[in-house]
C-alpha cells in the first residue's frame, strides 16, 4: 500500500545540532522541533495532521462507523456501584449525551433524595479539554476539594465547594498536582507541588481554609531529585502519611490526623532498594516491604512508637514464586492481592492467620483488583473483575461466608455473548530460554487456526506495571471483523513476579524487546495470524518498545501502532530539566555512566532509526503531554521519513489539545480509538 500522492508529505526543515557526551558524537537534525511556541513548529505539526487526515480519507467512512458503534455499546446513562462511607452513599453517574460524570451522594439510604457532589459537565462547558481528579470530602462531609486540569499537562488548580450550600469558594490552589488530604479539623488541607519545569512533586503545603495561598506553610521538601512525593490518609482515618518515593526506594512520616499543627514522623529512613507502603491497624501499622531480601515482598507491623525497621514483626512472609502486589485492612480481616503465574489472586485472611483462601476466579486469563473499601467495620470486601470475555464486574464478597453478590456488570449495549469468543493463555519461547505468557481473544465463527486472520500484538513493559488482560467493548469492533488481540506478557511487568521487572529495566531493558518479537514469531509459527497481517501496538513506554521492535525486526509487522512513544531516550535521559527525567535513572539508567549511555544508545528509536523498509506506521502525540513531550515523535517520524527506504503509510496524529492520556471526554477519546482501528482494518482489507 502506497501514501496517496496528490498531497505531499511534510519535510521537516534539517538543521542539525551536535550533541557530545562521552567523547561520542551524535547529530539531531531536528532538535529545533523541542520550541513549542515556534509558528515553524506550530506549522509543522499541523501539517503532518492534515496529511495523515488526506492519507486516511478513504477510512473516513469506516472511522464514522466504529465511532458510532464503540459509542453505541456505552449505556448513556450509566451509574457506578454506590459505596458507604461516614453516613453517605457515594456514586458517579454519566447523563445521556455528555462527555463527563456527574458526582452525587445520598444520606444514609439510598431511597434518600440525590444530592450532586460536582457536574464536571458544567466545569466543561466552555472547554475543549477538562481533567478533575481526587475528589476529598473533609471529616464533617459538608466541605468538597477537587482537583481540574484544563490543559492536559496535569498541572491542577484546587477549588473548594460547601456542599450544604452548593457555593464555591473564592479561593483556590493553583499548579499543584491533584494529591490531597483533609486533616481531621475541617480546615486544614494538605497539598502537594510540582517543580514548574521539571513537573516533579516535590514539596508538600499545608493550606487552612480562609488564607492565601502564598501563606501556606512548606511541610515537607524533597531535594533529591530522583523522589517524588505524596500525601495520603490512612483508611481509618486517623493518620496522614507523607510518602517520598522514587523507582527503588521509599520513605514514610505520618502525622496524627487530628494534630494538623503536629509534627511528623519518620517511620522508615530511606535506603537504597528498600521499598514499602504503609497502613493503620487496631494500634499499629502495617507495612509491605521487599526488606531483607524479600524480592517478592512480604507483610510486617510496627509499633506506632518505635516504627522504624528494627521493630518491624513479620506477618505474612515473602514467597519466591508469588508476588505480594498490594492489600487492604479490615477490622477482622487482611485481603491481600497476589500474583502467581502471571495472574492475580486475592487471598483472606484472618488476622491471626488461622483463617485463609482465595476468591476463585472463572477464566483461563483475566483482571481482578481490590475494589473501594473505605468501610472499615465490614465483613464485606468489594472486588472487580473481568476477562477478554467477560465485561467488568463489580462484586460484593462475604469474607467469612464466601458468599458473592454482582452488584453490577458492564452493560454492553445491543447484547454481548461471552460464549461467541474464546481467550487463550499460550507461552512463546524467549531468545534466552524464558517462556513469555500471551493473553489472546478471538470472536469463535471468525477464526480458525489456519494462519489467514489479522491480529494486534500489544506491549508495554515497564516499571513494573503488569498488562493484565481486560475487556473492551470498544475491542468487539476488531474481533468482529475477524482480528485477532494479544497481549504479550513480556519483561519490564511483573506478571511473573519481581523478578519478570528486574529482568525488563535497566541494563536488561532489550529483553522486553526480544520477548515481544519471540510472541510475535510464535503466533506467526502456531498460524494465530498471517503472516503479512500481524500488527503491533503500545503507547508510552510501550510506544518505545513498538519504536526498538521495528528497528530490530522491520519485517515481522505489516503496520504499527505508536501511541505518545518514548522514542528519543537517550536525549530525554541526558536533560533533566525535562519533566520527570530525574525520577526515572532507576528504570532505564543514568546515561551520565557511560555504560548506561552506551547501552541506552544501542536501543533508543530515534537514535536507531535506519535506511531500511519499515511497516505501516501511525504515531499519536499530545501538545500539552508532560509525560512523553510531544517532540519526541514528531522528531521520530521526521528522521523516519527521511531514512527509510520504502513508501509505507508514516502518519502523525498530534492532539493540539490534549496530553498524554489525549482527548478529554468519555465519547471523545472514542474518535482517536476509531482513527486506530480504522488503520489497522484497512490495511488488513476490512475498509467496511
Amino acid at each position: 500500500m502506497k501514501t496517496p500522492s496528490s498531497l505531499e508529505a511534510p519535510i521537516a526543515a534539517i538543521i542539525p545540532k551536535t550533541i557530545d557526551y562521552h567523547s561520542d558524537s551524535r547529530i539531531d537534525n531536528y532538535y529545533w522541533m523541542n520550541e513549542r511556541e515556534n509558528p515553524e513548529v506550530q506549522a509543522y505539526l499541523k501539517a503532518e495532521n492534515a496529511f495523515k487526515s488526506h492519507c486516511l480519507a478513504a477510512t473516513e467512512p469506516l472511522q464514522a462507523t466504529l465511532f458510532q458503534e464503540m459509542k453505541r455499546r456505552i449505556k448513556d446513562d450509566d451509574a457506578s456501584v454506590p459505596y458507604f462511607k461516614k453516613g453517605y452513599y457515594y456514586y458517579q453517574r454519566f447523563e445521556a449525551g455528555k462527555e463527563y460524570p456527574i458526582y452525587c451522594r445520598k444520606k444514609e439510604a439510598l431511597m434518600a433524595d440525590e444530592q450532586i457532589v460536582l457536574n464536571v459537565n458544567e466545569l466543561a462547558a466552555d472547554k475543549e479539554y477538562l481533567q478533575v481528579n481526587a475528589l476529598a470530602v473533609s471529616e464533617n462531609t459538608r466541605l468538597l476539594a477537587y482537583a481540574a486540569d484544563a490543559v492536559g499537562r496535569r498541572i491542577y488548580t484546587i477549588y473548594f465547594k460547601d456542599l450544604h450550600s452548593g457555593q464555591t469558594f473564592p479561593e483556590k490552589l493553583t499548579e499543584v498536582t491533584g494529591n490531597m488530604a483533609w486533616a481531621s479539623d475541617n480546615k486544614t488541607l494538605f497539598y502537594a507541588q510540582q517543580d514548574p519545569q521539571t513537573l516533579r512533586s516535590n514539596k508538600v503545603y499545608k493550606h487552612v481554609l480562609g488564607q492565601s495561598q502564598a501563606e501556606d506553610e512548606l511541610v515537607f521538601e524533597e531535594t533529591d531529585e530522583k523522589f517524588t512525593v505524596r500525601i495520603q490518609k490512612s483508611k481509618s482515618g486517623k493518620f496522614l502519611f507523607l510518602a517520598s518515593q522514587s523507582t527503588v526506594s521509599s520513605e514514610f512520616r505520618y502525622l496524627p490526623a487530628d494534630q494538623s499543627d503536629g509534627v511528623w514522623t519518620l517511620i522508615q529512613p530511606r535506603e537504597k532498594d528498600l521499598e514499602y507502603e504503609v497502613e493503620h491497624h487496631e494500634g499499629r501499622f502495617v507495612i509491605l516491604t521487599n526488606a531483607d531480601g524479600a524480592t517478592n515482598f512480604k507483610l510486617v507491623t510496627a509499633p506506632l512508637s518505635t516504627p522504624n525497621k528494627a521493630h518491624w514483626k513479620e506477618l505474612v512472609p515473602a514467597r519466591e514464586n508469588v508476588l505480594l502486589e498490594e492489600f487492604d485492612v479490615f477490622k477482622h480481616h487482611l485481603v491481600i492481592a497476589n500474583r502467581f503465574n502471571g495472574l492475580t489472586r486475592l487471598e483472606i485472611r484472618t488476622w491471626d492467620g488461622d483463617r485463609k483462601h482465595y476468591i476463585r476466579m472463572q477464566d483461563p486469563a483475566y483482571s481482578v483488583w481490590i475494589g473501594t473499601n473505605p468501610e472499615y467495620y465490614t465483613e464485606i470486601l468489594r472486588y472487580g473483575y473481568n476477562s477478554l470475555t467477560t465485561p467488568s464486574s463489580i462484586y460484593d464478597y462475604h469474607m467469612d461466608s464466601r458468599e458473592k453478590t454482582l452488584m453490577k456488570q458492564q452493560e454492553v449495549v445491543g447484547g454481548h455473548d461471552p460464549e461467541a469468543y474464546q481467550s487463550e493463555r499460550i507461552w512463546a519461547p524467549a531468545e534466552d530460554g524464558q517462556e513469555i505468557p500471551i493473553s489472546l481473544v478471538y470472536k469463535k465463527d471468525l477464526f480458525s487456526k489456519t494462519g489467514e486472520n489479522p491480529l494486534l500484538l500489544y506491549g508495554y513493559g515497564a516499571y513494573g506495571l503488569s498488562s493484565d488482560p481486560y475487556f473492551s467493548s470498544s475491542r468487539l469492533s476488531l474481533l468482529d471483523r475477524g482480528f485477532v488481540v494479544a497481549i504479550a506478557h513480556v519483561r519490564g511487568g511483573q506478571e511473573m513476579g519481581r523478578h519478570w521487572y528486574e529482568d525488563g529495566k535497566m541494563l536488561q531493558k532489550k529483553n522486553t524487546f526480544t520477548d515481544f518479537i519471540a510472541c510475535g514469531e510464535l503466533l506467526i509459527r502456531e498460524k494465530y495470524v498471517h503472516p503479512k497481517k500481524l500488527f503491533a501496538m503500545g503507547g508510552s513506554a510501550g510506544g518505545l518498545l513498538v519504536g526498538a521492535v521495528i528497528n530490530l525486526r522491520p519485517d515481522l509487522f505489516f503496520g504499527a501502532i505508536a501511541a505518545v512513544p518514548f522514542v528519543d531516550v537517550l536525549t530525554t535521559m541526558l536533560d533533566e530539566s525535562i519533566p520527570l527525567t530525574t525520577g526515572e535513572f532507576d528504570e532505564w539508567g543514568n546515561p551520565k555512566d557511560k555504560v548506561f549511555y552506551d547501552y541506552i544508545r544501542s536501543y533508543s528509536p530515534y537514535d536507531n532509526v535506519k535506511a531500511q523498509n519499515y511497516p505501516h506506521l501511525l504515531v499519536t502525540s499530545g501538545l500539552h503531554d508532560s509525560q512523553v513531550q510531544y517532540w519526541e515523535p514528531t522528531k521520530w517520524v521526521a528522521k523516519l521519513r527521511a531514512l527509510r527506504r520504502n513508501d509505507s503509510l508514516l502518519l502523525l496524529h498530534t492532539n493540539m489539545d490534549a496530553g498524554h492520556g489525549g482527548a478529554s471526554g468519555r465519547f471523545r477519546a472514542l474518535k482517536e480509538l476509531a482513527m486506530e482501528y480504522a488503520f489497522l482494518l484497512w490495511l488488513a482489507g476490512k475498509n467496511q
